[in-house]
């Protein structure tokens, strides 16, 4: 009896134990859901060089930030001249690389804060996905763990003025990726494409369905997975269609609000019971505003002053954490809109911030990581530079931390002995 009681208390920590570490896996963007917020409770605010497990030089550059699935991280990277990406998969806990693939690619034109691999891959146990494109292809490329090429999809011409930064998302068997391109502003010699939502299959790469969506600017927003009352609902935003969620078995879409009168960068947060995107331009008039979700959604209230046009947000309860790209934070109430605090960090922002506990994370563009507190009261706990200017968004798994500055790949953890 109790040999019986010892095995089924050792198969219950098994599953306790393999669960957590699952939970703590960094797949996609911005982290689990696209929301931020790492399932590790603490992590501290202050770190020296002691605390670095590596740091790792890259092939050429990039702002793809890392994800994490065991001990593997995998990330794009490009050469600044010439285009060619890299695709490349690097131990958790050395930082050396494991496997790479190189892929000739055409220069062509970008915004000044972006890069030939500026997209986030994601991955789960089954496969890792990586998006890139130039005028003429849009690539999605699936991988196994192990780096063997599983399918490719070429979806065609992109046109934008600002080159291409959506990063795809796994939900359930299918891939998603939101493809919504311009036709406007557009560079000498590139011609409008068509604007689409794709789901494939994950493990084939068979199109499931694709669902039109209007043209404007491009869209660069990630979507994330927005459980309500009927089931599952992909989230969603660009210009023309606003704020929308689609069925994830059809593609059909469920509902839409006219939202944004300007470019969709960031990706959608819930809290408060409120869905929030954001939208902007390099000329300001920039906004988040909250939609309260249903058959006829409305927007409740908006963040129109220093509100962020590139970084996604992020929320501890009904708290969101706005870092505007010029430097200003804000903490904002999630069911009413109160502002509790704006206040200047004097720097610039492009990466997102992420949470872990109690403490936010945000890499600003010179790689300084600020650590400010989760909380209604203005409160910076530290300041950490990584040596290079970054546009990446910190990711955290098995209790370290990943930062991705222009060339460098830097693991973060506990202290050397």
């Amino acid at each position: 009896m109790t040999n019986r009681l010892y095995c089924l208390a050792l198969f219950a920590c098994s599953l306790l134990v393999s669960h957590s570490v699952q939970a703590q896996e960094w797949t996609r963007f911005h982290g689990p859901n696209g929301q931020g917020v790492a399932a590790t409770k603490s992590f501290p605010a202050q770190w020296s060089e002691d605390n670095v497990v590596f740091k790792s030089e890259l092939p050429g550059i990039g702002h793809s930030s890392p994800v994490l699935w065991g001990e593997k991280v995998f990330l794009l990277s490009a050469d600044p001249e010439n285009a060619e990406r890299y695709v490349l998969c690097l131990n958790a806990s050395t930082g050396k690389v494991i496997w790479q693939h190189d892929y000739q690619s055409a220069t062509h034109q970008l915004h000044l804060r972006s890069s030939y691999a500026s997209c986030t891959p994601v991955v789960d146990k089954d496969v890792v996905i990586f998006a890139w494109s130039d005028p003429q292809h849009t690539l999605v490329k699936a991988y196994s763990h192990d780096g063997n090429e599983l399918w490719s999809k070429d979806l065609g011409s992109w046109s934008s003025q600002h080159g291409f930064g959506t990063s795809p998302v796994i939900y359930k068997n299918r891939v998603l990726l939101n493809a919504s391109q311009a036709n406007n502003k557009l560079p000498a010699g590139i011609e409008p494409g068509e604007s689409f939502f794709y789901a494939f299959e994950k493990e084939s790469g068979e199109l499931i369905w694709k669902t039109p969506r209007g043209t404007a600017s491009a869209s660069y927003s990630v979507p994330a997975i927005y459980s309500g009352e009927n089931g599952d609902e992909i989230i969603c935003s660009n210009t023309v269609d606003g704020m929308y969620s689609l069925d994830p078995e059809t593609g059909k879409e469920n509902w839409s609000v006219t939202a944004f009168d300007k470019r969709t960068v960031s990706s959608p947060l819930f809290s408060g019971g409120h869905i929030f995107g954001s939208t902007g331009s390099g000329g300001g008039g920039n906004y988040v505003a909250a939609i309260k979700p249903g058959a006829e959604p409305t927007i409740s209230f908006k963040l129109d002053r220093a509100a962020p046009y590139v970084p996604t947000s992020v929320c501890l309860d009904n708290l969101m954490f706005c870092f505007y790209d010029k430097g200003i934070l804000s903490c904002m109430d999630t069911k009413t809109g109160k502002v509790y605090y704006q206040k200047r960090l004097d720097c610039a922002f492009s990466g997102s911030p992420i949470r872990v506990g109690d403490k936010l994370f945000c890499i600003d563009e010179e790689g300084i990581v600020h650590v400010i507190a989760a909380s209604k009261e203005f409160k910076v706990l530290a300041t950490n530079p990584l040596g290079e200017d970054s546009r990446s968004t910190p990711a955290v798994a098995g209790g370290r931390m990943y930062l991705r500055t222009y060339s460098q790949l830097i693991c973060i953890g506990a202290k050397k002995s």
